[in-house]
């Protein structure tokens, strides 16, 4: 099974299979998980300086934030499977 990359802006990408979940950054306990990422070293800042719209999940516990929108990175991720 070949694993696809998931563009999450600036060139940065994220593999599809690893993805757990895209959530907005707007509620407090998303910025809690943020927070607490950051102080064990897990947090990835893809957004290039710009604002934060969303934050990936990913099955390894890594927290990356994009500033891409969740709804751009959820249609990229359906895209991208095969026969659905």
């Amino acid at each position: 099974m070949m694993n696809k990359m998931i563009h999450i802006g600036f060139g940065n990408a994220v593999m599809r299979d690893r993805i757990i979940a895209v959530l907005s950054v707007d509620s407090l306990p998303v910025k809690r998980l943020k927070e607490a990422a950051k102080e064990k070293g897990m947090l990835i800042d893809a957004t290039m300086g710009r604002q934060e719209k969303s934050v990936i999940i990913t099955d390894s516990n890594h927290i990356i934030v994009s500033a891409l929108s969740p709804t751009t990175i959820i249609m990229r991720i359906e895209e991208e499977l095969p026969g659905e």
